[in-house]
């Protein structure tokens, strides 16, 4: 007698499924045509895996978005797509994005040496636009101007505040392109109402006139804005972007070089099946917000840069793990304890609430139930208990003597979740980092599936340690 209240009833009652990206075959899920279950048998749990075509797949769709907006609109402008390597400094991450012809966004000192090691490569040529953001201590600094020095002559340093351009004046040899951050306003329900990033609107025409003008050196190629919220369809968004573009008008007409309005990244990824967000009609409509105000302001249009780091590798990643167990700790609360820690291996989901597409890999067949997810971890905070859309999470049960585990995963995990978490380093409790499976595509499309990086060991988390 076939289950009328199974899991996969319950998933596809609610949403739209199968979906880009999900479906089940033989009773199992399928992630992006990924048999999942056939890499648990072969490499275990807990896994990482990395489906490294899921980023040109992004970065073609937002360099196809911008081109045919501009296209439709009669913008006269160009678009450049950065990657931002702080979303994952992995090599085979950044070097898949530039392969698709992204340029990149650096953040900190050590993000230098790595541009450097992909030109010795031969991954880049000095002709790679490189977008210096961040404030920058005196090892930053030295390593832009020594980048720019040695012919990197695409390096466009955003200024954060009004003493950084000094450096340049007196270590850059010959002239240096420039850009300027403007601090944007925060939302009215945050903590504090300025960004600490950049420099204040107010002062930024100032700025210009006694820094960058002035000096021979220094030409303004770059007006930087972003806001930490992301791009949505709010009042808030649309009237920082406005506050940007009237700012780059009042510098293109003091400064003929300025060419480009960076908006930097925050394009939303899926967090849920449910999700929905129209990329087009965005898109568009950034596009021809700028082209309005730059023709009220009768100037030309700029090349619009945007800096997407999650949404080029967000939804590249999934992370899995399986049930060792199950805790009935009173009459409501059932615990499914899995085989890692998820504020160690998924630390957004404890520092700052972030919620993943979760969905079981078997057992879709099975009633489903109220669940708890607990980390191995001691911390009262190792858990997951609401999905996106919903108070609750719910999964398949099944009886404990089940020969077969219940195996779960959560998806569209690639950024930021290693390096926040410091991918094989130390941990709390010393839960090692899981092993990672690296999957691609070959000449003929078949998906090949290799060990990048085995499971952490104790001799490893140990010679850190010191012992």
């Amino acid at each position: 007698m076939a289950i009328t209240n199974s899991y996969f009833d319950l998933i596809d009652q609610t949403f739209y499924f199968p979906q880009e990206g999900f479906d089940i075959e033989n009773g199992y899920l399928v992630f992006n045509g990924i048999p999942l279950i056939h890499l648990i048998r072969k490499y275990g749990t807990p896994m990482k895996i990395t489906y490294l075509p899921r980023i040109g797949i992004q970065v073609r769709k937002a360099r196809n978005l911008f081109t045919r907006a501009m296209k439709s609109l009669g913008y006269q402008g160009n678009y450049y797509y950065c990657y931002c390597t702080k979303s994952s400094h992995f090599s085979y991450v950044v070097h898949e994005a530039i392969r698709h012809g992204c340029q990149i966004e650096t953040s900190s000192a050590f993000d230098i040496d790595l541009i450097r090691q992909l030109y010795a490569q031969n991954r880049i040529d000095k002709d790679l636009i490189v977008v210096c953001n961040g404030f920058k201590p005196e090892n930053y600094l030295k390593r832009i101007t020594d980048l720019i020095n040695d012919g990197f002559r695409s390096v466009i340093p955003i200024c954060d505040n009004d003493h950084e351009i000094d450096y340049y004046a007196e270590h850059v040899e010959g002239d240096c392109p420039i850009g300027i951050r403007m601090a944007t306003e925060e939302e009215p329900n945050f903590e504090f109402y300025t960004s600490r990033l950049g420099i204040r609107s107010s002062k930024v025409v100032e700025f210009y006139k006694e820094k960058i003008a002035p000096n021979p050196k220094f030409k303004l190629r770059m007006l930087h804005f972003f806001v930490d919220t992301g791009i949505k369809d709010s009042l808030y968004y649309w009237g920082e972007l406005k506050k940007a573009i009237k700012l780059y008008a009042e510098l293109k007409r003091l400064s003929p070089d300025l060419h480009a309005l960076n908006i930097g990244g925050g394009m939303p990824i899926r967090n849920s099946l449910g999700f929905e967000f129209d990329y087009k009609y965005m898109v568009k409509e950034i596009t021809s917000l700028i082209l309005n105000a730059c023709e009220e302001e009768d100037i030309p249009e700029p090349d619009i840069f945007t800096e997407f780091g999650k949404y080029t590798v967000g939804e590249s990643a999934a992370t899995l793990f399986s049930v060792l167990a199950q805790k009935q700790q009173n009459d409501a609360e059932l615990w499914y304890m899995i085989d890692n820690s998820l504020m160690t291996t998924l630390p957004d989901t404890w520092g700052i609430g972030e919620r993943f597409i979760l969905l079981p890999i078997n057992k879709w067949g099975n009633e489903y139930r109220r669940v708890n997810i607990g980390g191995l971890s001691c911390d009262n905070s190792d858990y997951y208990n609401s999905e996106i859309h919903e108070s609750q999470v719910y999964l398949p049960a099944y009886p404990e003597d089940d020969p077969e585990p219940l195996y779960l995963g959560f998806f569209h995990t690639g950024a930021y979740q290693d390096s926040i978490s410091g991918y094989g380093g130390i941990k709390h409790c010393l839960i090692p980092s899981p092993k990672h499976i690296i999957i691609y595509k070959d000449s003929r499309g078949n998906l090949v599936d290799e060990q990048y990086q085995a499971e952490q060991d104790p001799e490893a988390m140990l010679k850190i340690l010191g012992y």
